[in-house]
């Protein structure tokens, strides 16, 4: 038998069903699924120091499994001494199962980690049924080796699904496990 991420299991068998009962859908076609996980961290310091986006690509890759690619200004802001072309970023997008395993892996492993947790915040929604979380360390992940990281760098986690509105993605991402503040 070939091999299924948990999460992607207990989607097809559990969740699918609870949403489809609680939100009276004639179809399980209807019922919201999770289409993508785009993880991206912005590196301003890449300016000064082209070394930290190498740092950055590196680090976003481990914790995704899947090659980070840079992310390059779009034109120049002379505020901050930003040419167009120039690296400013990296980020990667996770479908399928890495994209299942990686949100096994935030939810069991990595948000636990973080320091004073209470739950995540329930309002980064969209009003389009999508999530965004910010992660404040990135050595939350056990695949960032702490001796390693020359500098302490966030990023951003956005969970795009295909619900109507931000209640059915509420509950569609409550069920896979996401630890929500209470309202």
């Amino acid at each position: 038998m070939s091999y299924e991420p948990r999460l992607k299991a207990t989607y097809r068998n559990e969740i699918a069903g609870q949403l489809k009962e609680k939100f009276q859908y004639s179809s399980v076609m209807q019922v919201p699924k999770l289409e993508k996980i785009i993880i991206s961290q912005g590196v301003g310091r890449a300016v000064a120091d082209k070394k930290l986006i190498d740092a950055a690509v590196n680090e976003v890759t481990a914790i995704s499994g899947q090659r980070a690619m840079v992310t390059r200004s779009k034109k120049d802001i002379s505020n901050f001494k930003v040419r167009k072309g120039m690296p400013i970023g990296t980020k990667v997008t996770l479908r399928g199962d890495k994209m299942y395993e990686f949100l096994d892996r935030l939810i069991a492993i990595a948000l636990p980690r973080t320091r004073d947790f209470r739950g995540i915040n329930p309002k980064g929604f969209d009003g389009r049924g999508n999530y965004n979380l910010g992660i404040k360390e990135q050595i939350i992940f056990p695949e960032i080796d702490i001796d390693n990281v020359d500098q302490i760098n966030g990023f951003d986690i956005t969970m795009v699904t295909n619900a109507k509105t931000d209640e059915e993605a509420y509950e569609l991402l409550k069920a896979f496990g996401l630890p929500f503040k209470q309202k």
